[in-house]
């Protein structure tokens, strides 16, 4: 009686890269943060709130940058706030994985006295 062949389980060595974007959601502007992870420095752009198709822009130009293929899957997110879900819901139609943080789950080091802008929000969301 023949023994059957083993059956070969194909299975992907490396994960599939990932273009990480955080938006600081201003009232004339917007900044966007890219990276593909945390050793890696980030892409930081300002562009016009609310022109969503230049963000569609800024994330072709941000994998071509980072030299991911065109299919790199999107994770992004931004604090909730005065623009609402419109936002998160044109995201996903683009395809993007989006997820609205609450402002108050930030983690921030309550000790040392913190400075505010949008670079560094903008970072602190990447992480």
């Amino acid at each position: 009686m023949a023994t059957p062949a083993p059956r070969r389980i194909e299975q992907a060595s490396l994960p599939q890269p990932m273009l990480y974007l955080a938006f600081e959601l201003g009232q004339e502007t917007w900044k966007l943060g890219f990276t593909i992870g945390v050793a890696q420095p980030p892409r930081e752009r300002t562009i016009p709130a609310r022109d969503v198709a230049r963000v569609q822009q800024e994330i072709t130009r941000a994998k071509r940058r980072f030299g991911l293929p065109e299919d790199t899957r999107v994770v992004s997110c931004y604090e909730a706030g005065r623009d609402g879900f419109w936002l998160h819901r044109c995201l996903v139609a683009q395809g993007v994985q989006n997820h609205v943080i609450d402002s108050a789950s930030i983690e921030v080091n309550r000790r040392q006295r913190r400075a505010k802008t949008d670079r560094l929000d903008v970072r602190k969301l990447l992480t």
